[in-house]
């Protein structure tokens, strides 16, 4: 696979190479990368509105989870213009294959959340709780 990401935003190493959990964990692995994925599954954004979207998650963490994703091919950076125009990120073709593990986990997240009577709701920015569309896990 060719990774469009610039030098120096490698992607995480498989700690056991030629296991499929260990290279799945470590391209969607991390504390904001399956959020990241699923916000985008909504639409592209800018870096201020993903920022604002994730109040809880700070600036440099959430550029290396995106830096991440785009050098595993997930997600990439388009630029608008010049400096200083912002900066789009949308799911590649790519990134969209992880759709269905990502609603999965959304789903399994629900169920968990009203067995251990955790459901207090989200502020409707950081909300998780609508389905990805089927159209989009299908394409």
């Amino acid at each position: 696979m060719d990774k469009k990401a610039p030098a120096g935003n490698p992607s995480r190493p498989n700690p056991l190479p030629g296991c499929p959990m260990a290279a799945a964990f470590a391209a969607i692995g991390g504390k904001w990368k399956l959020t990241l994925i699923y916000w985008l599954a909504h639409g592209e954004s800018h870096f201020a509105g993903l920022r604002r979207r994730g109040t809880p998650i700070t600036p440099k963490v959430l550029a290396e989870q995106l830096r991440e994703l785009e050098a595993d091919g997930l997600v990439e950076r388009v630029e608008t213009g010049p400096v200083p125009a912002r900066v789009i990120y949308r799911l590649t073709p790519y990134g969209t294959t992880v759709l269905p593990v990502v609603e999965g986990v959304r789903i399994w997240g629900e169920a968990h959340l009203q067995l251990t009577h955790s459901g207090a709701g989200p502020d409707a920015a950081m909300s998780c709780a609508t389905a990805i569309a089927p159209a989009v896990l299908s394409s």
